[in-house]
């Protein structure tokens, strides 16, 4: 039995994994976007990036899920209750009911990529203005300067906040189970209903610590190879 419940749970945690690779690939770049726009002269830009973030960091991961995939739904059925069949919500509402796995994974980019870019901004603010007008005095352009001077600081200043929010993600996919979406811990509670075993639920913590304790030694050797770069 041990080895169909670790079959099982693995089959579950490579949904784990997907969620988790997945949402790291396109909330890191977005977040550097995010940050930009939060960073932007233009005051009504800046305000607005400033104010979804807000929202996002300020209200559950969990409800920012259900929305994202019972809204159109629940849109298409409002816009219809009012007689409107032809109406612009009806029509959004009927190609934007998303797949279980795709809707979780809209709400963990969306979340996750406000939360990395207060870590950016935050890395970029705190390089010294110094370091900008050695740039300029040596002739070099804005894009060059943030390429070739800034976002080498900004990385070693952002990789210890940067790392305990990728340990927090890889935690934060259990929510997934919230939607129905067949990860680890949705694995390990089937043993619980199926066949009154609690064990497998908590073997699953087997599988969490191992992967943090795997990214704690690859975040921690990262911060050892910049440590020869103090800004």
């Amino acid at each position: 039995m041990f080895w169909q419940v670790t079959l099982d749970l693995l089959k579950g945690f490579g949904t784990t994994l997907e969620l988790f690779a997945s949402t790291l690939v396109f909330a890191l770049p977005l977040g550097l976007i995010i940050s930009f726009g939060s960073m932007s002269k233009f005051k009504p830009l800046k305000w607005l990036v400033k104010t979804f973030v807000w929202i996002i960091r300020g209200t559950p991961l969990m409800l920012q899920m259900i929305v994202i995939y019972y809204g159109p739904g629940l849109a298409g059925a409002w816009a219809q209750s009012i007689e409107n069949p032809n109406s612009l919500i009806t029509w959004i509402a009927s190609w934007s009911v998303f797949d279980r796995f795709v809707a979780v994974l809209i709400a963990f980019v969306i979340n996750y990529s406000c939360y990395f870019s207060e870590i950016y901004r935050g890395g970029i603010e705190g390089i010294p203005v110094g370091q900008y007008e050695a740039g300029q005095v040596l002739g070099m352009t804005k894009t060059q300067i943030f390429f070739k001077i800034v976002l080498l600081q900004v990385i070693k200043r952002i990789i210890p906040p940067m790392s305990n929010e990728i340990i927090t993600l890889v935690k934060d996919t259990s929510l997934a189970r919230i939607i129905a979406v067949y990860e680890i811990i949705w694995a390990g509670q089937t043993y619980i209903k199926m066949e009154g075993q609690i064990w497998p639920l908590f073997y699953t913590g087997v599988f969490y610590l191992a992967f943090c304790g795997i990214l704690t030694l690859l975040f921690g050797a990262i911060e050892k190879k910049l440590n020869y770069y103090r800004g």
